[in-house]
């Protein structure tokens, strides 16, 4: 066994999988779904062949040209892998799964009721990043195996879905098509609808998501809908808020080359989604609370809209490369910012980036490791030590080498990379093999292996200098001696500069403050 990645089962001497077909029949009253997994090789193999699954009981491998039983075999459970299910192959080029979720399942959230707006009906989103595609069907759930993939999600009839994939068609559920994952009788039942979707890009499993739903939505660009529950008043405050989506897609395109996916739609999902926002291809997942009412949530979907290039496009091929994804994203979302909102803005944000990177040096002060940009997190859960490091420690770097070479430079230096590498899942070291192909001597200048291996920050990062930034933390060290700020001196703050500002107030305050 040669794993490829710390946090998945798959060999590296295996081959990975290119295509997925899903077959999805939704029980909400048990919080449960049953799926056929239909998983496409590039050529016949023979041999074992190891995915990863997590609580997800697998009730028969099959042949899917014969239908006869494939040989199977799952290890006992590993508390941050799940299970690896092992299949024995002969000649084959594709498999077929049948497999249900658990109600505990870590990708999904199954909300009842009264945990949505309307409440009226349920409502069961994903969440797959780090490692829990795992959780709804067996794959090789490791971004250095793309796949593309096509969904059939039957569903209650009053409800609709959406995914981050292209919508095919809503329909009646047709007989023949349950793939074993029910009785016809079952998935064709007068209250279900099937709702089909196809993802014709390569993507990392963690980039697969979906929702369902009472959903509305409204146009707010021509390749840009906001979703969310079919409430008028969040429906009419998300369009509100995004109407300047299209013009950052477009800033987007300028700096980093062509939009790839088709559509950038948003799903604004119910207030129990636990993240800000969540790149998934074609339909980004964002929390409520970014709809502030004065636009300044659309700094969330700059990040998200980022990722389109930086994470999606190009992705790290496991979780010890994720800067990659997420230094590169934060680099990017403060260039588009920078052109929408203005210098001083995209200078504040570096300024709340730099302080929250300051305190996770403290929060890892025992485990230096997890300061790296480059880290080894074999046996180490990615959801425990998920911190702003890969964000900001990566961000400073980028912004290191724009530094030294200049911004024409390095924006033509972006541009290459991204299209070099587009669709492809790269690690560390070929990116600085790239960088030091097409910026020779870059390595005289920065210290390469300090900024990638070393932990810390390094001494040639730096603190955004701008009118705003500066002011902002002197009213806040003004604070400490006692002095409020005045009305007029705050009049005009938005949320970053309340963040900002509150950033760096003394941790503990006195109640009458």
């Amino acid at each position: 066994m040669a794993p490829i990645d710390p946090h998945s089962f798959t060999d590296s001497a295996h081959p990975l999988t290119t295509h997925i077909s899903l077959t999805l029949f939704f029980d909400f009253p048990s919080s449960t779904i049953s799926s056929a997994t239909l998983l496409s090789l590039p050529t016949p193999y023979t041999g074992p062949l190891t995915f990863d699954t997590r609580s997800l009981s697998v009730s028969s491998v099959l042949d899917p040209l014969s239908l006869s039983p494939l040989p199977f075999s799952l290890s006992p459970d590993s508390p941050i892998l799940g299970q690896s299910l092992t299949v024995s192959l002969s000649n084959q080029t594709q498999i077929l799964i049948l497999s249900k979720t658990s109600p505990s399942s870590s990708a999904l959230q199954w909300l009842s009721p009264p945990q949505t707006f309307n409440k009226t009906h349920p409502f069961v989103y994903t969440q797959c990043q780090s490692i829990h595609a795992r959780s709804i069907f067996p794959c090789q759930d490791t971004p250095a195996a793309r796949v593309k993939y096509a969904a059939k999600l039957n569903i209650p009839r009053q409800l609709s879905a959406v995914m981050a994939a292209r919508h095919v068609e809503r329909r009646d559920p047709l007989p023949s098509e349950a793939q074993g994952v029910c009785e016809d009788s079952v998935w064709c039942g007068d209250d279900r609808v099937v709702e089909e979707f196809v993802m014709e890009q390569p993507i990392p499993p963690y980039l697969f998501a979906f929702a369902v739903g009472e959903l509305g939505f409204r146009e707010v660009g021509p390749r840009t809908r906001v979703y969310a529950e079919a409430v008028n008043e969040v429906l009419d405050a998300a369009a509100k808020e995004f109407a300047g989506t299209e013009e950052m897609i477009q800033v987007g395109e300028k700096l980093f080359g062509p939009y790839d996916w088709e559509r950038f739609d948003l799903l604004v999902l119910p207030p129990s989604f636990p993240y800000g926002g969540m790149e998934n291809p074609r339909m980004v997942f964002l929390t409520p609370t970014v709809i502030k009412g004065d636009a300044s949530g659309a700094q969330v979907v700059a990040h998200e809209l980022a990722h389109s290039w930086t994470g999606n496009l190009i992705t790290n091929k496991n979780n010890d490369h994720f800067w990659l994804n997420e230094g590169f994203t934060t680099y990017a979302e403060r260039r588009i910012v920078e052109v929408v909102q203005g210098e001083d803005i995209a200078a504040l944000n570096i300024g709340i980036g730099w302080r929250g990177l300051v305190e996770e040096m403290e929060r890892f002060k025992d485990t230096m490791e997890f300061t790296k940009l480059k880290t080894n997190q074999a046996g180490v859960d990615p959801d425990d030590v998920y911190s702003q490091v890969p964000y900001e420690k990566g961000f400073q770097f980028l912004w290191r080498i724009e530094r030294q070479i200049g911004r024409p430079a390095f924006d033509d230096f972006l541009k290459k990379y991204i299209a070099t590498f587009k669709f492809q899942s790269i690690d560390t070291d070929m990116f600085l093999s790239f960088l030091k192909a097409n910026i020779p001597g870059i390595e005289n200048e920065i210290d390469l292996k300090l900024w990638t291996e070393g932990t810390g920050i390094p001494p040639d990062a730096m603190e955004p200098v701008s009118n705003i930034y500066s002011k902002i933390v002197s009213l806040a060290n003004e604070f400490k001696l006692g002095r409020m700020p005045r009305e007029d001196e705050v009049a005009d703050w938005k949320g970053q500069e309340w963040e900002l500002y509150l950033e760096n107030l003394p941790k503990s305050v006195e109640a009458s403050q």
